[in-house]
């Protein structure tokens, strides 16, 4: 199950009723947590080969009205955001500088169904806890659990709006996401990333900073399928990788996420109409 469809589950059981009344205004939880979740994947930054850092500190900015529903509830709100957060971390191997925590902040620029989202790192060096860990009590923690800051120290705290800020790693650790069954051992002086994609067993390499992928003779490579769109999407070979939807019909589908941009990593399985993509990268 998608973390967005248990962060809606665990909605409907708050409050016996008050929950479902409240959220009746224009903007929507739900709305709110993809953003949250689109937050972390732009602003992701690898911080070694094991560990990609996202923000942990998030402001939600609603219009009047919005405010004025939802704020009575910020505590509860704000807490079940942020254990969807972790829960999404989780799943993508996101790791955190900082405890999450999401506030709901009154915008007057904006109109009613309209929100704006501000994300920044916050170190922390009070804990050291890897994200999604339980607490004492052995439950899940809610606005507590994080990612350990890696040797040397945390980071100086970002300022409000501003992507986090990579740090100098380890001496001795990469500067590529980690492939999966590599050991931690940094590449050798001069090793260029290699990344291609497999489809139905043939392998597509790419070899520019961008690569489309549709139905269309023009794309970049040619997927014959009904489901897909012309222009359907389009990976990027940025730090870190990425995918980006174009607008296609049917969207996508990466490692079980039905979403519009997410980043990449050694494995990551795509899903584009009823073709499955699978993107893969080494280090040499």
């Amino acid at each position: 199950m998608g973390v967005l469809k248990k962060f809606e589950q665990r909605l409907e059981g708050l409050v016996n009723g008050t929950f479902a009344k409240v959220f009746k205004s224009e903007v929507q939880p739900v709305e709110i947590a993809g953003a949250l979740q689109r937050e972390c994947d732009n602003n992701a930054t690898i911080w070694n080969r094991e560990r990609t850092v996202v923000p942990n500190d998030f402001i939600v900015e609603l219009s009047a009205p919005d405010y004025e529903r939802l704020s009575p509830y910020s505590g509860q709100l704000g807490d079940e955001l942020s254990g969807m957060v972790r829960d999404y971390a989780k799943q993508q191997r996101y790791t955190f500088m900082g405890p999450i925590k999401v506030h709901l902040e009154k915008a007057d620029d904006l109109d009613t169904g309209l929100y704006r989202v501000r994300s920044r790192t916050l170190a922390s060096s009070s804990s050291q806890s890897p994200a999604g860990s339980a607490g004492p009590s052995g439950g899940e923690q809610r606005g507590g659990g994080y990612g350990y800051p890696p040797a040397g120290g945390p980071p100086a705290a970002a300022p409000a709006g501003a992507p986090p800020m990579p740090s100098a790693p380890p001496p001795g650790a990469g500067r590529g996401p980690q492939a999966r069954g590599q050991g931690p051992s940094a590449p050798l002086p001069g090793a260029q990333t290699r990344r291609w994609i497999e489809i139905n067993g043939t392998r597509h390499q790419i070899s520019r900073p961008t690569m489309v992928l549709g139905r269309s003779t023009d794309a970049d490579v040619r997927i014959d399928d009904p489901g897909v769109s012309r222009r359907h999407c389009e990976i990027r070979t940025g730090t870190p990788p990425t995918i980006q939807d174009l607008g296609s019909t049917n969207g996508i589908v990466v490692d079980g996420q039905h979403t519009t941009r997410a980043t990449l990593r050694d494995g990551s399985r795509i899903v584009v109409g009823s073709t499955t993509i699978i993107y893969r990268q080494a280090e040499g």
